[in-house]
């Protein structure tokens, strides 16, 4: 058989290692330059230190809010009062049929509890506050009807729902008047509206700012191995084999990043949780500040090795466009 034919049958080269090979040689390459770049990080701790400090603040700051907002939501979920709405009957029902209606009221999904004021309590309670005794002694009758006060679960507390559920209560026979005061329901959720907006504005410019940072410590690098590189390039290195460890460091910068910030948001929290605790005491709340989860703490770390990778991929892609052997 001639040297041809021994190279190539139907057209292809016969000599190609096998798929298996391959796929080891590729798999090694990439575990090499993966422990590679770590090495690299490892010969200039100082100025690698300083990188991901920074990033690791910048990633910092949007996390903390966001905390910070998930614990103001877990707050006014758990607020006592919060979104209660109170429906009075008509005053032919009595405390029996009002007991009767918060029985099947409590059976509704929208609802989380209901609590009872019998007419002769409602009459008490008008007394008490309003402080028109003589005049209710005056009456023959009780005229004040028997009240519900319900509160909705916490995925019914958003305005829109709990407009929903008012209505529904409203065309209930023994209903005479079901109010609530949905304005500061509404300034809240407006507030926390306008805050998450902010936060997203200030990830996305940090993130922004993340790229940077990677992209100009790579593009640093890779001057300093300029020469290398195209060395590379004479003796047939491609610009995907070049591009691979300069990967590999911007996936390091952004993974150690996420964990530096995550250890100082744990810190943040950990040094505020002794003062919010003392001061839900006084309001008699055993409420206590809230870390991330692990679903959180995944997102960061995917997140922040993502933009890693992004600002190393960019860089690279400009510069070694730039770097050709003459």
């Amino acid at each position: 058989m001639s040297p041809d034919k021994s190279r190539k049958r139907g057209g292809q080269r016969m000599d190609r290692p096998p798929a298996h090979s391959r796929f080891k040689a590729y798999f090694v390459h990439h575990l090499r330059s993966l422990v590679a770049s770590l090495g690299l990080l490892y010969r200039h701790p100082l100025s690698n230190l300083m990188t991901i400090l920074v990033i690791g603040i910048a990633l910092a700051l949007p996390t903390g809010l966001y905390l910070a907002l998930d614990n103001a939501r877990s707050i006014s979920s758990n607020w006592d009062g919060a979104a209660q709405i109170s429906l009075f009957t008509k005053l032919t029902v009595s405390n029996k049929q009002a007991q009767q209606l918060a029985d099947k009221i409590r059976l509704y999904p929208e609802i989380d509890q209901v609590s009872m004021l019998t007419r002769e309590q409602s009459r008490q309670e008008f007394r008490d506050l309003a402080g028109y005794g003589d005049a209710l002694d005056a009456l023959e009758k009780n005229p004040l009807p028997a009240v519900l006060i319900i509160t909705p679960s916490a995925a019914h507390a958003h305005p829109d729902a709990a407009q929903r559920l008012i209505e529904k209560l409203r065309k209930l026979p023994q209903a005479d008047i079901v109010q609530l005061d949905l304005e500061w329901v509404k300034r809240l959720f407006a507030i926390m509206d306008i805050a998450q907006r902010s936060i997203l504005v200030v990830a996305s410019l940090l993130a922004i700012a993340v790229l940077l940072v990677v992209g100009n410590t790579i593009r640093l690098d890779i001057q300093n191995r300029r020469d290398e590189i195209i060395i590379t390039k004479q003796i047939g290195g491609t610009d995907a084999f070049i591009r691979r460890p300069f990967l590999y460091n911007g996936l390091w910068y952004g993974l150690f990043g996420g964990l530096i910030a995550l250890l100082l948001v744990g810190i943040s929290v950990a040094w505020l949780r002794g003062s919010v605790e003392s001061l839900s005491l006084l309001y008699q709340s055993g409420y206590t500040l809230r870390s991330l989860d692990l679903r959180s703490i995944g997102v960061l770390l995917l997140l922040s090795t993502t933009l890693g990778l992004a600002g190393s991929w960019l860089s690279v892609g400009r510069h070694l466009k730039q770097m050709e052997p003459q």
